[in-house]
C-alpha cells in the first residue's frame, strides 16, 4: 500500500504516502556526496550526488523508502506483493538489490534521460541486506522535472514504462493501471451533462456530479484513479506554500485512516507518512500520521559536502497553535 505522484507548478514537486501497518525506524537521511556504497555483488560506489528521503539506517547504511537527489532526479518504491522477482547474478548485467537500486540511481545519475541509457543493462538481484532484513517486493517510480517512468522487476523480465500520468500505487502492474484508467474517461470536474436521456428532463442537484463514479475504496486500482484524476485536473497558484498545500491535499485524498483497512495478519494499515519534496530546491517536506504539521528539511551545501549522513527525527508529537 502507497501512492506516489508528481506535480508541476513553478518547482516541480515528488512524494507519496507510505502505507504500512508497522514503523520501519524511518528518519529524515541525507546522503552526501563521495559517500561511500558497497554492493553485495562486490565492489563499490561513491556518490557523485547528494540524496535526501526517508530511510532507516543500519550500520551506516541507509534503506531508503524514496529519494531525490541535488539533480532533482526522484525515485520511491512501493510494493508490488506477488508479481515482483528478484534474479540471480549475471555477470553479464549491472547487478543492483532492491535496497541498493534508490541510492546507486540517486548517487550516480543526474536524469531519467541519463539513466535510460544504461536501464537495459540492470539486472536486480535475490541478495537480501541481511538474515534480519528480507527484501521486500517493489517496483519503482522514477522522475525528473521533465518525465517520468516506471520500473517493474518481473519473471519475464525488467519492464519500463513511460509514465505520463505520473502516478504509481501498488498492484496490478502498471499496464494494467494504464488500461483501467480507460474506464473513468467520461469523469469531470465540470457540471455534469445530462446524457442519459434527451427523453427525461435530469439535472444536477450539488457540485461535483460530474465525477460521480470516482472510486473512493483503497484499493491500489481506486486510489491510482483517485490520486490521477485530483494531480491531473489539479490548479494551483506557483508559490511555494501555495504547491505544496496542493500537494498535501491531492494524497490526502487517498491517505489510509486508521481501522479503515486490515492486513491478513489482523494488523490495521495506515498512512504512517506523507512526503513532499520540492526537488528543485531540495527540500523535503512531511507529515506523519500522528502529527500533521508540515516539517520541512533542506538539502544544504553543508550537507551535500559533509563526510557522514545528516539523520532528522520524525516529529511525531501533534504540534497545535494555540490562539486564546
Amino acid at each position: 500500500m502507497c501512492t506516489c505522484i508528481t506535480l508541476k507548478t513553478r518547482d516541480n514537486y515528488f512524494g507519496r504516502t507510505l502505507d504500512l501497518e508497522y514503523k520501519f525506524n524511518e528518519k529524515v537521511v541525507i546522503t552526501p556526496r563521495n559517500y561511500t556504497f558497497k554492493l553485495k555483488e562486490g565492489g563499490a560506489f561513491k556518490t557523485k550526488y547528494a540524496i535526501i528521503g526517508a530511510a532507516t539506517v543500519v550500520n551506516e547504511y541507509p534503506l531508503y523508502a524514496e529519494g531525490t537527489n541535488e539533480k532533482g532526479l526522484s525515485i520511491a518504491g512501493l510494493q508490488f506483493p506477488e508479481n515482483a522477482y528478484y534474479n540471480e547474478i549475471d555477470k553479464e548485467k549491472i547487478n543492483i538489490t532492491p535496497f541498493e537500486l534508490t541510492p546507486w540511481i540517486l548517487g550516480n545519475f543526474s536524469s531519467v534521460d541519463e539513466l535510460k541509457k544504461v536501464i537495459d543493462d540492470l539486472n536486480i538481484i535475490n541478495i537480501p541486506f541481511s538474515e534480519e532484513i528480507t527484501l521486500t517486493p517493489l517496483h519503482f517510480m522514477i522522475s525528473d522535472d521533465k518525465e517520468s517512468i516506471i520500473l517493474e522487476p518481473m519473471q519475464d523480465g525488467l519492464k519500463i514504462y513511460n509514465n505520463s500520468i505520473g502516478v504509481l500505487t501498488n498492484n496490478p502492474p502498471f499496464s494494467y493501471h494504464e488500461v483501467n484508467i480507460n474506464n473513468y474517461l467520461n469523469l469531470t470536474p465540470d457540471i455534469a451533462d445530462n446524457r442519459f436521456s434527451n427523453k427525461v428532463n435530469l439535472c444536477t442537484y450539488g457540485l461535483g456530479m460530474g465525477a460521480i463514479g470516482l472510486p473512493g475504496d483503497n484499493s491500489p486500482t481506486s486510489r491510482f484513479v483517485r490520486a490521477a484524476f485530483n494531480k491531473l485536473n489539479s490548479v494551483s497558484e506557483s508559490d511555494e506554500e501555495s504547491s505544496i498545500s496542493q500537494f498535501f491535499h491531492i494524497l490526502d485524498n487517498v491517505s489510509i485512516v486508521r481501522g479503515t483497512t486490515m492486513t491478513k495478519d489482523k494488523r490495521w494499515n495506515i498512512t504512517t507518512y506523507t512526503c513532499c519534496i520540492n526537488t528543485t530546491k531540495g527540500i523535503y517536506y512531511y507529515k506523519t500520521y500522528n502529527n500533521n504539521q508540515i516539517t520541512a528539511i533542506r538539502l544544504t551545501e553543508d550537507n551535500k559536502n559533509s563526510y557522514k549522513l545528516n539523520v532528522y527525527d520524525l516529529e511525531e508529537h501533534q504540534q497545535i497553535k494555540y490562539v486564546n
